[in-house]
């Protein structure tokens, strides 16, 4: 095995994402901090490595990659034990694409790109349409989940790794309702107790969420 290095910070949903699925392969990784907030991901240093300047990224061996999705898909064929994470049959492998596509274009464009962006750029106000939009994808994602324990079927896949890194995150704008999304709230608990859980999600969301409280926390413009 090389050496794997993460550039992350756990403030992103796309860096949890991937510590999920490095600790539920229980990979060795060193781990580096980025601090977006004082542009330590625009340093000629970090651009060297991705010169998109975004993270997470993720060194194998000085292989780079730079794309949570392609990272944690690429982790599980290398260092999975077996294929349940992330299925060969290709079937269930384009079942969990279909949500990894999902969070990539949807859900984590009304995360970041519609809310999270703009309150780093010191703009707190938020349209009700933005927070219309959030509850749209729990409805989307409740009906996905009434069927299935996971969102791609019946077992633990990347894409709940992927997806509930940001559904996490959405938390801070538009609660969850247990009562009205009771399979959401279901799925949520069941990703909990997972051992690695608290660590890997737990801790980088409460500091996303002290960080939304120190800038005053945000304001829904009707």
């Amino acid at each position: 095995m090389g050496k794997i290095v993460l550039y992350a910070i756990g403030g992103s949903a796309p860096s949890r994402a991937v510590l999920l699925t490095l600790k539920a392969l229980n990979v060795p990784f060193e781990y580096k901090f980025l601090n977006l907030l004082t542009g330590e991901n625009r340093t000629p240093a970090y651009l060297a490595i991705n010169p998109h300047g975004t993270v997470p990224a993720l060194s194998d061996d000085g292989e780079i990659l730079t794309d949570s999705h392609a990272i944690i898909t690429y982790l599980v064929d290398k260092y999975g034990t077996d294929d349940s994470l992330y299925p060969k049959d290709l079937i269930k492998r384009a079942k969990v694409n279909q949500f990894l596509f999902y969070e990539a274009t949807v859900v984590f464009d009304r995360t970041f790109l519609n809310i999270s962006r703009p309150i780093f750029n010191k703009n707190n106000v938020i349209t009700h349409a933005k927070i219309e939009a959030i509850y749209q994808v729990y409805e989307r994602l409740e009906s996905f989940l009434k069927e299935h324990a996971y969102v791609a079927g019946d077992q633990l896949t990347v894409a709940d790794f992927s997806l509930i890194a940001t559904i996490t995150t959405l938390f801070n704008f538009a609660q969850l309702d247990g009562g009205k999304y009771p399979k959401i709230a279901e799925w949520v608990k069941r990703l909990e107790e997972l051992p690695y859980y608290a660590e890997a999600n737990g801790e980088g969301l409460k500091q996303y969420s002290d960080f939304i409280k120190l800038i005053g926390g945000f304001k829904v413009l009707r």
